[in-house]
């Protein structure tokens, strides 16, 4: 496979003659004669070899002045992290950034978040991506506009304020720019005379994300089901659906497959704006970014996780919809049962969380999850568990409330866990989930974890210690949390009784 900035033109120029579907997301190809940017996969003809240059992201090619062809649609391409590869800096920056960092700060302060000055900042995403923060940035609100205007029929002031833009105006401007039409003109179909009004309240706006198969959609079901909130999230018929909140608003969203590549998002919310981090959560929830051919080879060089990533082809780390939530519910979990966890979790939200109103509540919808504001304030003295614990979920509103970006992905791997770890009552085991699961960290590894070590017990039954696990893990690396998701799915797999309870860290 080809890197992310040293892409060899030969094995580029190679895979858009056969339309190499495998490169799909890794590379876009520019065409010099007609200034028009594609996947490898386009139906196009072919052109030829002097009139085309290559990049690793559709931000490079829009900044070296291309614009995105309106036949194979870059932006519907798999997003497969072109930050994999790339520096640790580059990829919180990324990940940063698809949570909105730049819709109203600066790089400056974005640099400041990940730890290097505003000038290195720029470097490294010209090195690693060929394209800077902002032009990511805005790459970002253009693609996202373009699918708004071929898959809706959203009036085209609304995809704007959808897409991230500013005003209208702004809008109108960047896309007379870049393909010397207005954003009308790009929507081919007809849309009918009762679309052309704003949406009624509670309609939702459904949107294709697209990811590079295998997907074991069986595997992230199950795990989603076994944690699901009562009243937050509802796993049911091969749809996952839950509540959402984000600036003070609350609706819904519902997750479906559909074909081999792709998810179906449909979103119900009051705040369109909201849009695009919306769908950055939803794929980092369902780690549409990974590549599983990519992983699964570096796994599968251990013949103990081979005839794993055999069984379970495309098998992916499952995100958090937010890291408070997630937080709460790994405290929460602590010392118990999966299902008594998820019943308390339950009573939690039951209690203290916002309740929706008409008409975004949907039949098993009825709460967004607490905020950090609240739960700091609450009394949880009701809560039926120690109270220890107690202390603790109090301790974490409150270190959310006073750092709302305690659970960013602002440092490294290290960095991230040991600051987990100084908040009270999270032990390494938790950190580590949390970094595994809200910061997406590829290579968090909870090694304490009783289950991992019963999954690699040798013949005779004995177990490795958590050491021995981390040493045997070294050859996991960049992927052990992939490794972990694998081990955890062979014990079901072979019939063994689930690993009901955790060990706290001390």
């Amino acid at each position: 496979m080809i890197g992310r900035m040293d892409l060899d033109p030969d094995v580029c120029y190679r895979a858009i003659q056969t339309r190499d579907a495998r490169f799909d997301g890794r590379l876009f190809v520019a065409v010099k004669t007609t200034g028009i940017y594609c996947r490898p996969v386009c139906p196009a003809r072919t052109p030829l070899r002097r009139n085309v240059t290559f990049h690793a992201t559709a931000a490079s090619a829009q900044e070296a002045g291309y614009r995105a062809c309106l036949r194979c649609r870059p932006e519907t391409s798999p997003q497969l992290g072109a930050w994999n590869g790339a520096s640790n800096t580059v990829s919180r920056a990324l990940a940063l950034i698809e949570a909105g960092a730049l819709d109203e700060g600066d790089v400056e302060t974005l640099a400041e978040r990940v730890g290097v000055g505003g000038r290195q900042l720029r470097r490294l995403f010209l090195q690693h991506l060929g394209a800077t923060p902002v032009g990511v940035a805005q790459t970002r609100r253009v693609l996202l506009a373009k699918q708004l205007i071929h898959e809706t029929d959203l009036p085209m002031g609304e995809v704007a304020l959808a897409a991230g833009f500013g005003s209208v105006r702004r809008f109108n401007e960047t896309f007379q720019q870049l393909y010397d039409r207005p954003p009308a003109a790009l929507r081919r179909r007809k849309v009918l005379p009762s679309s052309h009004g704003a949406a009624p309240p509670g309609e939702a706006i459904s949107l294709t994300l697209r990811y590079r198969p295998p997907y074991d959609w069986d595997g992230m079901l199950a795990f989603l089901a076994m944690r699901a909130i009562p009243g937050v999230e509802v796993v049911r018929d091969n749809v996952y659906r839950r509540t959402i909140a984000l600036d003070g608003a609350a609706g819904t969203l519902a997750v479906t497959p559909i074909g081999g590549d792709r998810l179906s998002v449909a979103v119900r919310f009051p705040k369109p704006s909201a849009l695009p981090r919306i769908l950055a959560r939803v794929r980092g929830v369902f780690d549409l970014s990974a590549d599983p051919v990519g992983i699964g080879e570096v796994l599968s060089r251990d013949p103990r996780l081979a005839r794993m990533v055999a069984a379970r082809p495309g098998l992916r780390v499952p995100g958090a919809w937010d890291g408070f939530e997630l937080a709460v519910r790994a405290i929460l979990g602590q010392q118990i049962t999966v299902v008594q966890a998820r019943k308390l979790a339950g009573e939690l939200v039951a209690s203290h969380g916002e309740a929706l109103s008409d008409p975004w509540a949907e039949p098993g919808l009825t709460h967004a999850f607490p905020t950090p504001q609240h739960l700091a304030a609450a009394d949880l003295s009701g809560l039926k568990m120690p109270g220890a614990r107690i202390r603790c979920l109090s301790s974490m509103a409150a270190a959310a409330v006073d750092d709302p970006n305690l659970l960013s992905p602002t440092a490294g791997l290290a960095e991230m866990v040991a600051r987990l770890r100084a908040l009270p009552g999270i032990g390494e085991w938790t950190a580590q989930y949390i970094a595994m699961r809200q910061l997406r960290e590829p290579d968090a590894f909870p090694a304490a974890d009783v289950a991992l070590m019963r999954a690699l017990a040798d013949a005779d039954g004995v177990r490795p210690t958590a050491d021995e696990l981390l040493a045997q893990a070294e050859a996991w690396r960049p992927w052990r949390a992939y490794a972990a998701l694998h081990l955890w799915a062979s014990l079901a797999d072979e019939g063994a009784p689930p690993i009901r309870k955790v060990k706290r860290a001390a």
